[in-house]
């Protein structure tokens, strides 16, 4: 057994124990590769009152010394939701999710309720600059992307 998996078995065990905070839902967890959970903004923020959003999480054998790859999915009833570091394929810029900012400390749950805070503090309603050009010429996957931090202030 690798330490991802004994990790990601510790870390479903304590969900499964409805340990997660409000607003975060486990969908599925059906191996140690792939898990999909549904997060919501709790606050009045009108940009996202009443939409429930779908993560997916993709592990990889290292996790947890790197980060998972972590992708908002659009789904019939699940937008990807409108942020200046959420790209409109469902690609998330965001530090935490970078191997340089990451930390093994981190885990789905951590890493649900930043999303959550992340939401929750912008009112911008608008996508990052150069989305179009962005998802229409990505071939990459997230984690392979050199993201530049530039704005920690949305």
């Amino acid at each position: 057994m690798s330490f991802a998996t004994k990790r990601l078995g510790k870390e479903l065990s304590k969900i499964n124990n409805n340990s997660l905070p409000p607003g975060i839902e486990l969908v599925s967890a059906d191996d140690f590769e792939e898990w999909y959970l549904d997060i919501k903004v709790l606050d009045n923020n009108p940009l996202y009152q009443n939409q429930v959003y779908r993560l997916k999480f993709k592990f990889s054998a290292q996790y947890p010394i790197e980060p998972p790859e972590v992708v908002f999915v659009k789904l019939a009833n699940r937008p990807i939701p409108i942020h200046p570091h959420i790209y409109s394929n469902g690609i998330i810029c965001l530090d935490l999710l970078g191997q340089a900012g990451w930390s093994p400390v981190q885990n789905v749950e951590s890493i649900c309720m930043s999303l959550q805070s992340m939401l929750t503090g912008n009112n911008k309603n608008e996508r990052p600059a150069g989305d179009e050009e962005f998802v229409r010429g990505n071939r990459l996957r997230p984690k392979d992307i050199d993201f530049y931090y530039h704005d920690n202030n949305v």
